[in-house]
C-alpha cells in the first residue's frame, strides 16, 4: 500500500505541531518551510485552506491516504452521531492507531510495519491489515514468536501512556479494545469540524 515516506520534519513545520513526535527542527525552525516560511508578512488564508490544512494534518498525523480518508468520512458522515467525532472515532479504531495507542510501537509508522509483517494478532487470529477497524471487546495481541523482537520490548518498556478506552497488559504483550473513545479523550489537535466543513462543500 502507499504511504507518506518523505521527510517528517517538513511535514511537521508545515502544520506548526509536533505531530510525528517531539522533533528538534520544528524546536528550531517553528516557522513553515521555505524561502519565504520566516516572512512575518504571509498571505492571509482563506476559509477554504484553513478547512484543507486541518484535513491535510489529520491525514498526515494518521497516516492516512487521500481516499482512505474520504472513504472513513462518508462512513462517518452515515452513521450516528456527530460526524466529526464519530470521525475521529473511526480512526482511532483502526489496528495501526491501537498498536501505537498500547505501546507495542513508538510510532503508527511502526506499528503499521509491524501489523503488515504479521505481527499482531486480533482476536487470536494474525490480521496484517494496518487499516482494520476494530469493535468494542477485540483483543490485540503480539504474536507469540514475535515477542522477544527488541523493538517492540523496547517500546512497551518505555511506554507510560495510559487511555481510558483500552486496556494492555505488558507482561503478556496482550491489549482490549473495549469501546470508542469519547472526543475528549483523543488527545490530538485536530479540529475536526473543519474537515466536516471542508466535506460539506
Amino acid at each position: 500500500m502507499a504511504r507518506y515516506t518523505g521527510p517528517k520534519s517538513k511535514i511537521a513545520r508545515k502544520f506548526k505541531e509536533p505531530i510525528f513526535g517531539p522533533d528538534k527542527a520544528l524546536e528550531k525552525k517553528n516557522y513553515p518551510p521555505g524561502q519565504h516560511g520566516n516572512t512575518k508578512k504571509r498571505a492571509k488564508q482563506s476559509e477554504y485552506a484553513i478547512q484543507l490544512m486541518e484535513k491535510q494534518k489529520a491525514k498526515y498525523t494518521y497516516g492516512i491516504l487521500e481516499k482512505q480518508f474520504a472513504r472513513i468520512f462518508d462512513k462517518a458522515a452515515r452513521a450516528h452521531g456527530i460526524t466529526g467525532e464519530v470521525l475521529l472515532q473511526l480512526i482511532e479504531s483502526r489496528l495501526d492507531n491501537v498498536v501505537y495507542r498500547m505501546g507495542i510501537a513508538p510510532s503508527r509508522r511502526a506499528a503499521r510495519q509491524l501489523v503488515s509483517h504479521a505481527h499482531i494478532t486480533v482476536n487470536g487470529a494474525v490480521v496484517n491489515v494496518a487499516s482494520y477497524t476494530l469493535k468494542p471487546g477485540d483483543v490485540v495481541s503480539v504474536r507469540e514468536k514475535s515477542r522477544s523482537l527488541e523493538p517492540i520490548v523496547n517500546s512497551i518498556a518505555s511506554t507510560v501512556n495510559k487511555y481510558a478506552w483500552m486496556d494492555f497488559d505488558k507482561g503478556t504483550m496482550t491489549g482490549k479494545y473495549m469501546n470508542r473513545p469519547e472526543r475528549s479523550q483523543i488527545p490530538e489537535n485536530i479540529k475536526e469540524q473543519l474537515i466536516v466543513e471542508l466535506y460539506s462543500k
